[in-house]
């Protein structure tokens, strides 16, 4: 992810502030991690027909990850993850919500080309498809199910992704690439 003007050190600084217990260190981390997580919801939103703002899903992410349980976070990299996980979850229950109120009408998809997807995936891609597509990936391998997360819900590169998940960047960049296969075969048969 890239964190804009916020260096590594002072979100290492507030997380560790966070995980300590500290007053503050919540909101502390929030506000340097804020804008690129607006950024990054805001790029996963482009073509969707939502009322659903990047605003709102960057606070229901933070809710979510407040009230999840996960803490204390191992690093900076274990909490990337983490949010990479919150936005998804966002993002495909706004997607669930929508269709429930469309009683089984056609959703918007949202496009793989944000991410690197762009020689093999250009279509549209419907989020709940994407999410059966990604839980199938994560059946069988679950690590390239998470390079995705990670990349595509969290904005990350694939060194990032590498430090995320403790494995070389060879490797992601095998895994990303099975992945985006995988999940083209699996989106074509929706």
């Amino acid at each position: 992810m890239d964190d804009g003007e916020v260096g590594g050190d002072e979100i290492e600084e507030a997380l560790g502030s966070l995980m300590r217990g500290e007053a503050g260190g919540a909101d502390r981390l929030f506000d340097l991690l804020y804008e690129p997580l607006r950024r990054l919801a805001a790029s996963r939103l482009r073509g969707e027909h939502v009322t659903l703002q990047p605003t709102a899903v960057v606070h229901e992410a933070w809710l979510r990850i407040q009230r999840g349980g996960e803490r204390p976070f191992e690093g900076r990299e274990h909490f990337l993850a983490v949010a990479a996980r919150a936005i998804r979850h966002v993002l495909v229950d706004a997607a669930r919500r929508r269709n429930a109120a469309k009683r089984g009408g056609e959703a918007r998809g949202v496009t793989l080309v944000d991410v690197a997807v762009r020689d093999e995936t250009t279509g549209e891609v419907d989020v709940l498809d994407l999410e059966r597509a990604l839980a199938a990936l994560a059946s069988v391998q679950p690590r390239h199910a998470q390079v995705v997360e990670l990349r595509f819900f969290g904005g990350l590169t694939l060194a990032e992704t590498a430090e995320v998940l403790g494995v070389s960047l060879a490797t992601v960049k095998t895994d990303w690439a099975a992945a985006r296969l995988f999940l083209a075969r699996a989106l074509e048969t929706t």
